[in-house]
């Protein structure tokens, strides 16, 4: 499966470490149901054959609701078991090396944080940029903020739909509006929540105004969290 830019306006990197005592295909079940467009394989924790085991279990689900499957990180695996393509970081493999090693017709996603970074993925044969970590994140301690100006500066710049990632939650997502990006990348704000499929529906209904007026966005986020606990 090839993607289209729309399929990245609420995209979820899988990390089971974030569930609270429920089964990772259940919950992916459930909030590819009620929204999620895009979804993303990461676990470095497990065994290569748990590895295996899970992602293409969650291959099988993604391709039931039509939805792009990536692999973080590890092309090995994403070409054993099939998966749409895989996403890489500034410190994993070159970009250039991961278009070759899996060839034009899977998907190729890049981690990038400046606008040099941007141009040199594209160069390389992505075909969209992560950029982040936007905002103060627990997933990844380490990560140092992106700003505004940047991310806006990026999607200006380099002619690939972009998705926002790092610290993204209800409470703060509209602060992205108007920078040119196609969605934002979650963890925490769905798997960590009580009620993960209510929180992708809450998700996607702010995500409807990343490129709409800020009035009615401003409107709906106040109504949205009012009556969640995110």
């Amino acid at each position: 499966m090839k993607m289209k830019p729309s399929d990245l306006n609420l995209y979820l990197v899988g990390d089971r470490s974030w569930l609270k005592d429920q089964s990772m295909d259940c919950v992916i079940e459930s909030v590819l149901a009620a929204g999620v467009t895009f979804l993303q394989y990461r676990e470095k924790a497990l065994t290569l054959e748990e590895n295996k085991i899970n992602a293409a279990a969650l291959k099988v689900i993604a391709e039931k609701y039509h939805i792009p499957f990536v692999v973080n990180d590890d092309i090995d695996l994403a070409l054993e078991i099939g998966a749409d393509g895989v996403h890489v970081g500034q410190s994993d493999l070159e970009a250039s090396q991961a278009r070759t090693r899996i060839g034009d017709d899977k998907i190729l996603g890049v981690s990038v944080r400046t606008v040099e970074e941007a141009i040199n993925a594209k160069a390389a044969g992505a075909d969209y940029l992560g950029v982040g970590a936007m905002f103060p994140t627990d997933t990844k301690k380490d990560a140092c903020a992106v700003s505004f100006e940047t991310l806006r500066e990026i999607c200006k710049t380099v002619d690939l739909p972009v998705v926002a990632i790092g610290g993204i939650q209800l409470s703060n997502l509209l602060q992205l509006q108007d920078s040119g990006i196609e969605g934002v990348a979650v963890i925490s704000a769905i798997l960590a929540q009580d009620d993960p499929a209510e929180a992708t529906k809450n998700l996607k209904t702010l995500c409807k105004f990343i490129k709409r007026d800020q009035v009615s966005a401003s409107n709906e986020s106040e109504k949205l969290q009012g009556g969640t606990s995110i």
